[in-house]
């Protein structure tokens, strides 16, 4: 018998002997009541106590050595890590920073005006067709292109232009686009823009930045090139291009596009409010996802949206 059962059998016992009472003279029962119920007050605790110790021996006992006690020097949780489009996004980031340039976040909810109109393209403008994008019950528009900060971005900052002065700023954000998913293609992914304006700011300056750009993230010198491309924000407008990393098996025979740039149009400086006769600029935008991709080699765009714990614990 256990020491549980053996102690109820002791309550039962004890109750019977409450029977008694009606069988005593008058002036014993009030001590006799007393004395059995000061019993029957120990016998609970004690059954109380002993139900309790046999919960606690139904526990695991703690093992002190294991990686997850509570008094073990090694932490009880792995400790998780920076997404690996954060921590690369925090180097462009500051390659840029070293260049100058401030950084200004960009929006995940956006309008017609900045999204197109501020960007030169008019309503009912063919360009518009070229952006697959996602729009609300509200009509507002998560962006496609970081591209919709230029305008605000331009405002925040022409103040700076007195005095001989610059506009120089990147914004990176987070783009949507309303595409089927393989392993080029993404619905979500990042991108970084990057905007300069000055009295005398030239193709050449803006060549010079995104070749330092691209020579520092990678870790070696590198042969670029552009060709023509088309954006209505810009003119001429151009695509950059860059020879294959050798990260990536690169021997100087093959060129990879990394993101459209140019010179901006003036109507996109004059909806800022900065004179186009009085004022250069050049912007550029390209994804983060391909950055990372091509410098660790990975093959597939969706792991990084993937939430695979395998695929982000390699970094």
């Amino acid at each position: 018998m256990s020491s549980v059962e053996k102690i109820k059998s002791e309550l039962s016992a004890l109750n019977a002997e409450y029977a008694k009472i009606k069988d005593l003279p008058p002036e014993e029962r009030k001590n006799f009541g007393i004395e059995m119920n000061k019993k029957k007050a120990l016998l609970e605790q004690k059954l109380k106590e002993a139900e309790e110790a046999v919960e606690d021996a139904e526990v695991a006992p703690v093992d002190e050595t294991a990686p997850s006690a509570p008094n073990s020097e090694i932490p009880r949780f792995k400790l998780g890590s920076k997404h690996p489009l954060m921590t690369e996004l925090n180097k462009v980031l500051s390659i840029y920073a070293h260049m100058g340039f401030n950084i200004m976040e960009s929006r995940q909810l956006d309008d017609e005006f900045h999204m197109f109109e501020s960007l030169n393209f008019p309503e009912g403008h063919p360009a518009r067709d070229g952006y697959d994008t996602f729009r609300t019950a509200e009509n507002f528009i998560p962006p496609a292109h970081t591209s919709t900060m230029q305008y605000r971005a331009l405002r925040r900052f022409k103040d700076d232009l007195k005095n001989g002065g610059e506009i120089a700023v990147v914004i990176p954000g987070r783009v949507f686009r309303n595409e089927d998913a393989d392993a080029t293609h993404e619905h979500t992914f990042y991108q970084c823009e990057g905007v300069f304006v000055s009295k005398d700011a030239t193709m050449g300056q803006m060549l010079g930045v995104l070749k330092n750009l691209f020579e520092t993230y990678y870790g070696q010198k590198l042969n670029t090139k552009t060709q023509p491309g088309y954006f209505p924000f810009t003119e001429p407008s151009l695509e950059f291009l860059i020879e294959k990393p050798k990260s990536l098996g690169g021997k100087g025979d093959g060129w990879l596009e990394m993101l459209g740039c140019g010179m901006i149009h003036p109507n996109v400086l004059k909806t800022a409010g900065i004179d186009p006769e009085e004022y250069k600029g050049f912007a550029w935008g390209g994804g983060i996802d391909r950055l990372v991709m091509l410098k660790y080699g990975l093959t597939d765009i969706r792991y990084f949206e993937s939430g695979s714990l395998k695929f982000l614990e390699e970094f």
